[in-house]
């Protein structure tokens, strides 16, 4: 009779699967998972054991979405998904909070396959009840779907595991001719074996993750075994076990991958052989998505082994001397009230000063609402020619990868090649390296910069503007400068918008429009609308970016143009709307906000605007609880150009 040990015991238990409310194998029913009626059905197989969406019986729909019961978890848990897409569609997993009106993604795949696939999704500890959506969207046509096998929800988090489950929690192994990793442990190995006993059940018939030299041929072949990329922020101490019995010159590490594909080394072991399992902590920061990579490399056939057992995650972080996740949010600032922790150097008198101007066709306002406040550098009206004005920003930590956004916005340069720079400055106030400079663009408007920068030291950043000579100086403003954690490539955005925000950089955000005859229309454009003295010169979101207009030329005085948002569902309490509007010309009509409350053909006014508001863009905030309709109604001439952008819906009331 095999005797564990009380530790033993429990970690076996811990193995066992313990499935979570919202759990399903579709053996015999759905488990509680619905259809939306808003959509196509899926179907359970007549067989069980999956459930499927079939473009052949979806009809005109182009999606459908399978609803969870409400779930309730306090606790991190992980959804394992096993699921099939067959010839050209896609599956998302989305998260739809109690009382909330929009649904979060979580989750999006669209490489079909010959077989399961397995997909880990991280779900944090929500208050709440929620419901899991998962949308299948295969093509129209026939050979198009999307099956779902099994759904799963643990407790834990999706890195962990103890290789005793069959689809080893998600982790995959990269696929290399001569040297890959294997499952080891279980009766049936080799007596030979010179491999460990698994260090979950500390006997035989656990099993582990091991990779092996014997095939190498080639110096330096690698190994990777990959975790599940993570889906949601976490930090915390990564644990695990391992053995090892590696030649000199062969080589194991651990690894980050994010996204983008880049590499960050977070630990290797000191010693080339182990004769126990060894246990490791290390603390990880994951902000964005990233992979926890196992890799080793071998030199010749004769290198030996590695084997990695029970991979756990705590929330706190394993050392005392790791420093708490750092909000760079320090750094932003909108100058509504003042210049933060910005300032210049005074050498030769204040250049850049904080200024709120009424626009007019010479001077824009301000980005951050179009009335409010930004920094001005007045070159041109400087003390002398041949100034140099810096502004600079507080230091940041080193060895964080930083995100910077901010706008600017020139006016009356001839030349524009030292009309501003971006600078990093070391703790000596000494310049490291010019990461941005001006080229020529736009003029007259602002314009979104994106800028990522990762050094050793603490750092800071440093706005530079250089006045020659009188006549080639001008204007250069600055506003809405914001600094996050990781690469602006992965960071929310302009193109990677959060739910609820809608910026039209991609498309229409599922905004559709009320078409009735003698109607006008909003059209997506980028760039200057055709008429003059009228429209914006170009987006609020990016400068360069996508707007909704109405094009007054198109149309007759009096007709309007109405942009429904998609369906909000009932929230608990008032909800928050803003967005920016843009009313300039002699003949401007109206814009109105009405609220649609479900099937209700009654509208209520939220908000209105009548005749020319301004040259810049307006920042609006409104309260809502329903569906909304953005109404503009020509006016009396051509010059009558409307235009929105950046909506963006809140939780909460508006502040």
């Amino acid at each position: 009779m095999l005797l564990l040990s009380h530790s033993a015991a429990l970690v076996l238990v811990k193995a066992q699967l313990q499935l979570l409310p919202g759990s399903c194998s579709f053996d015999q029913d759905a488990c509680g998972y619905t259809s939306d009626p808003a959509y196509a059905s899926w179907t359970v197989n007549d067989e069980g054991r999956f459930i499927t969406a079939d473009s052949s019986f979806m009809g005109e729909a182009d999606r459908a979405v399978l609803v969870s019961p409400e779930i309730e978890t306090p606790d991190w848990s992980c959804l394992r998904l096993v699921y099939q897409i067959t010839g050209i569609g896609s599956l998302q997993v989305h998260l739809r909070p109690h009382g909330e009106s929009f649904d979060y993604m979580l989750w999006t795949a669209d490489k079909a396959s010959d077989s399961w696939l397995i997909a880990s999704v991280d779900l944090r500890n929500i208050s709440g009840a929620y419901q899991l959506l998962m949308e299948a969207r295969p093509i129209e046509g026939p050979g198009h779907s999307i099956a779902i096998f099994e759904i799963h929800i643990i407790p834990g988090y999706c890195i962990e595991c103890s290789f005793e489950e069959h689809h080893l929690c998600g982790y995959s192994n990269q696929w290399n001719p001569n040297v890959n990793w294997y499952v080891g442990g279980s009766l049936a190995r080799d007596p030979q074996s010179n491999l460990p006993d698994d260090h979950t059940m500390n006997n035989e018939r656990g099993h582990y993750m091991y990779v092996d030299s014997v095939y190498a041929k080639r110096f330096q072949e690698v190994a990777k075994l990959v975790s599940p990329m993570t889906t949601t922020p976490m930090a915390g101490c990564l644990s695990f076990y391992y053995q090892r019995n590696q030649a000199r010159g062969n080589f194991f590490s651990v690894f980050t991958r994010d996204q983008l594909g880049h590499y960050e080394e977070i630990w290797r072991p000191e010693i080339y052989a182990t004769s126990t399992w060894k246990l490791v902590q290390v603390d990880i920061k994951a902000q964005h998505p990233l992979e926890v990579v196992y890799e080793v490399a071998f030199s010749s056939p004769r290198g030996g082994y590695v084997a990695v057992d029970d991979i756990t995650f705590s929330p706190q972080f394993c050392h005392t001397e790791t420093e708490p996740t750092f909000d760079p949010s320090v750094a932003n600032c909108d100058f509504e009230e003042s210049l933060c922790q910005y300032y210049q150097e005074r050498v030769g008198g204040a250049v850049w000063n904080k200024v709120s101007l009424r626009p007019n066709v010479y001077r824009i306002g301000d980005h951050t609402t179009g009335s409010g406040s930004y920094l001005l550098a007045n070159t041109r009206f400087t003390s002398r020619p041949g100034y140099v004005g810096r502004l600079h920003g507080p230091y940041l930590p080193g060895n964080h990868k930083y995100c910077l956004r901010f706008y600017y916005a020139l006016h009356g340069f001839r030349k524009i090649d030292n009309a501003l720079a971006l600078y990093i400055y070391d703790e000596k106030n000494i310049a490291q390296e010019k990461i941005w400079t001006v080229s020529e663009g736009f003029r007259d408007m602002w314009t979104e910069v994106e800028v990522t920068y990762q050094k050793p030291m603490s750092t800071k950043i440093v706005f530079v503007s250089i006045c020659r000579n009188f006549w080639d100086c001008g204007l250069v403003a600055l506003d809405d400068i914001t600094v996050t954690l990781g690469d602006c490539r992965v960071t929310a955005g302009p193109l990677r918008p959060p739910p609820g925000h809608c910026y039209f950089e991609t498309g229409d955000c599922g905004y559709t429009q009320e078409k009735k005859s003698r109607k006008g229309h909003w059209l997506r454009i980028r760039g200057h609308t055709p008429t003059s003295y009228t429209g914006p010169k170009g987006d609020h979101t990016l400068g360069v970016g996508y707007f909704m207009y109405i094009e007054a030329s198109h149309m007759l005085p009096g007709q309007s143009a109405r942009l429904l948002s998609p369906e909000l569902r009932a929230s608990i309490g008032p909800q928050c709307l803003t967005f920016f509007y843009h009313m300039y010309g002699s003949g401007t009509g109206t814009l109105s906000l009405l609220l649609r409350r479900g099937d209700s053909l009654k509208e209520t006014l939220l908000w209105r605007r009548q005749g020319e508001q301004s040259i810049s863009w307006m920042k609006a905030t409104v309260d809502y609880d329903s569906s909304i309709i953005f109404e503009a109604v020509r006016g009396p001439s051509i010059r009558s150009d409307i235009a929105i952008d950046d909506i963006v819906f809140k939780k909460g009331p508006c502040k």
